[in-house]
């Protein structure tokens, strides 16, 4: 296997000629904390729109929005339904609710049977931003304990966008990467300073 080294010297090469508008980031158990390794060191100014998506009790407000805006150097909020998506914010998947993104980039949220016993589900919230936003949404998927993500992460491949798994060997929980890794050969496997390098080198046009 390659080192961390090699893997994060793939990175400038996976992303050679891509413009991305979107950037979604899925994630279970161990996912908070990947999160926090990660979203402050997005900077003030930063082009793409970042969606982030935890599995998340039902019964209960997600309050990820609110941990994350007083980290954050953007604008942190929760998606709502109908809502455009605006570049350089960070949106959070609330809680009992499937969440979407329509072809005319906005979210939608939805009361559907969960997905792998997820609800919000991260293929439910990756498939739709495929169909949307295709070569310019990059997907990135985190450490977590099933197989959420990976059918989201094919499609994306699938419609020409950026994939990016968490390497399993440092995930909290390595069965929702492994997965993907097996379903959708994706373009990147980095350990968690290898994403944090990646993010900010996404662009817009």
């Amino acid at each position: 296997m390659s080192s961390a080294a090699d893997r994060i010297g793939d990175i400038g090469p996976a992303l050679q000629g891509r413009r991305i508008e979107l950037v979604v980031i899925g994630g279970s158990a161990g996912g908070v904390d990947a999160l926090i390794g990660l979203l402050p060191e997005l900077p003030a100014g930063y082009g793409p729109t970042v969606v982030c998506i935890l599995h998340v009790p039902a019964d209960r407000d997600s309050r990820l929005a609110e941990l994350f805006e007083l980290r954050a150097a953007l604008p942190v909020r929760e998606a709502r339904d109908k809502e455009p998506l605006m570049p350089g914010v960070i949106y959070f998947a609330g809680s009992g609710y499937h969440l979407s993104v329509e072809r005319e980039r906005c979210f939608s949220l939805s009361c559907e049977p969960p997905v792998q016993f997820a609800r919000p589900a991260i293929d439910v919230l990756m498939e739709s931003a495929a169909d949307a936003y295709g070569p310019r949404l990059a997907g990135i998927l985190l450490t977590g304990a099933n197989h959420d993500g990976a059918d989201g992460m094919r499609r994306i491949r699938e419609r020409g966008g950026l994939t990016v798994v968490q390497d399993p060997a440092e995930a909290s929980s390595s069965a929702m990467p492994e997965e993907a890794i097996r379903r959708c050969a994706p373009h990147l496997v980095l350990p968690l300073s290898g994403i944090r390098t990646l993010l900010p080198m996404l662009r817009t046009p």
